[in-house]
């Protein structure tokens, strides 16, 4: 496997809310030999949300970012799949438009950074699936996930739009279930997998939201499904953390474990859950442990 160098930005929600997420990825980055290094000084992307309100102001933080990313002349790698979507459209469109580039470039200039460009922003999925590759991974196995069934939860922004994501086809994607097959686990297509988990309306609409992630497990765990893996932090906290809601709130038991995809790898490579935070997970993951024989 060739040398694998990123610049590291880990977003807002591994530092705070899902810690284990930070932790599971410099595991699986030290076991897989990828180099990370963390842009400390960068900012929040901003979610979308600070487009809303100043389009300007968020693209320069972004190129900003991004900026940093070029100084060490790397491309950047994040595990959050929001901030993926938000800093490919935001490097596609100033790209793309280079009289808006140099306005930018001018706002970020008095920081003493220059967009130019040059870098691609690449999610750990598309790093472990393409850069490191499944057949790399299977050779790497030494805790093989045999007898697990795992349905995967794609996300919206890790797909959509295809016009700027372009890795691969939004409507019947393969990288995560190509994964867990590596990995030695079974995997099981659903519909759900590509819908949205309900996060980014939680605060607007929380019935709609909670329909939408209950809907989406009791589908996978219907289909037997051991654990639900997502490589987004944001559907992690909406599909975990919020499910003892949901199954409130629908009057149904769920109890379906949620995990980070890096954690999935990592235990594969070898990793123990200690290591790996399985302890701060709302729903208990302690079944799913156990038919791993932890």
């Amino acid at each position: 496997m060739k040398q694998l160098k990123f610049a590291y930005f880990p977003g807002c929600v591994s530092k705070g809310a899902c810690k284990e997420l930070y932790d599971s990825t410099a595991i699986v980055a030290r076991l897989l030999g990828i180099e990370l290094v963390e842009l400390k000084n960068a900012s929040c992307c901003g979610a979308g949300v600070i487009e809303e309100k100043n389009q300007k102001l968020a693209d320069s933080l972004n190129a900003r970012n991004l900026a940093m990313a070029e100084s060490m002349g790397l491309p950047m790698l994040t595990h959050c799949s929001t901030c993926q979507g938000v800093f490919s459209k935001a490097n596609k469109k100033l790209k793309e438009n280079p009289d808006y580039r140099a306005t930018i470039n001018n706002i970020i200039g008095h920081d003493g950074y220059s967009y130019q460009g040059t870098t691609d922003v690449r999610h750990l999925l598309w790093v472990l699936a393409q850069d490191v590759g499944v057949d790399e991974l299977k050779r790497r196995v030494v805790r093989p996930l045999k007898g697990l069934k795992l349905t995967a939860f794609y996300g919206c922004y890790l797909l959509r739009p295809s016009s700027t994501m372009k890795f691969e086809n939004p409507h019947y994607p393969t990288s995560m279930e190509d994964i867990f097959t590596a990995l030695g686990a079974e995997p099981i297509f659903y519909p759900g997998r590509l819908k949205c988990c309900g996060f980014p309306i939680s605060m607007m609409n929380r019935e709609a939201s909670f329909r939408m992630a209950g809907g989406n497990l009791l589908e996978a765990k219907g289909l037997g499904a051991d654990a639900m893996v997502t490589p987004c932090p944001l559907c992690h906290l909406n599909l975990d953390s919020r499910q003892p809601e949901v199954a409130g709130f629908l009057k149904q038991k769920i109890d379906l474990p949620v995990l980070h995809l890096s954690q999935l790898v990592a235990l594969a490579l070898g990793a123990s859950p200690k290591e790996l935070k399985m302890e701060r997970h709302i729903v208990d993951t302690t079944p799913f442990l156990h038919k791993l024989g932890l």
